[in-house]
């Protein structure tokens, strides 16, 4: 079973594998793949909830889901967002709502998209025994501010600003860090810089392991990012299933004899 202990002694050895999972069904099959982490993300926003952004997602969402995955997985460590709000306005606030992602839902671990603001938060959860995976780049929670999903650390000293809170958040005791949407020659300085996997999403080959969005990796989204690939194409095997059995329903095809059952003992009651 995969733990923050193995995530951690992979770096540099073993490309670590991670994938988003939001339902029980999904999260089996990820697991059953040998997939080294299943992120509860709260991009289920977008992938499965009919949001725009990730903005709208709840404590109860990403409370319902994580421990519908983690149910659903036996070897994978499951690790669950910190959904918009559900920390920042206090400490007290992001410790009562990560312990409950641990307590309630049976997470592993939590994710924080981070900033300056999140360095005493990693630092305080993991003294607690909640083991944290901070999150730098492009932060979907912060769509608002930034005007879009648009590539960060760009500059000289938007760069250099990753890197220092990327070693801000590894030396407060977070276990692994993701990076999204950042050049890739930044996310390898990063990667360089400390002694944590990074876990990159649309940020090169460098990286000690990779996410993605699980809609993406099946071909389900209307659209796919610059930096996501889909390996198969589950939206056109829906599309077929789901037309077969319109047409077996309407021409009197399903159910057959061999979907039914009949008791001659009940005959003649009307």
């Amino acid at each position: 079973m995969t733990s923050v202990q193995t995530v951690r002694s992979m770096k540099g050895e073993e490309a670590i594998t991670m994938l988003t999972a939001y339902d029980a069904p999904t999260a089996a099959l990820v697991d059953e793949a040998g997939i080294d982490v299943v992120l509860v993300g709260d991009s289920m926003g977008n992938a499965v909830m009919g949001y725009e952004t990730t903005v709208p997602v709840t404590m109860e969402d990403v409370l319902s889901r994580t421990a519908a995955v983690a149910r659903a997985t036996d070897d994978a460590l499951v690790v669950a967002d910190m959904p918009f709000l559900s920390y920042g306005p206090d400490e007290a606030t992001g410790v009562e709502n990560a312990g409950r992602l641990l307590k309630e839902a049976d997470a592993d671990a939590v994710k924080l998209e981070c900033g300056e603001h999140t360095v005493d938060l990693t630092e305080r959860l993991t003294q607690l025994g909640i083991p944290v995976q901070a999150h730098l780049g492009l932060t979907p929670q912060h769509v608002n501010q930034l005007g879009g999903y648009f590539r960060q650390g760009t500059t000289r000293e938007a760069a250099q600003a990753i890197i220092d809170l990327a070693e801000a958040h590894a030396d407060a005791g977070a276990f692994s860090l993701v990076l999204e949407h950042v050049p890739a020659n930044v996310a390898a300085q990063v990667t360089e810089a400390i002694d944590i996997p990074t876990i990159g999403i649309g940020a090169g080959p460098d990286c000690d392991g990779q996410v993605l969005v699980i809609t993406d990796v099946l071909g389900l989204s209307d659209r796919l990012p610059p930096f996501a690939e889909a390996f198969g194409d589950v939206k056109s095997e829906m599309e077929s299933a789901l037309s077969g059995y319109k047409n077996a329903v309407e021409n009197g095809e399903f159910p057959d004899e061999a979907h039914a059952h009949s008791d001659d003992d009940l005959d003649g009651l009307y």
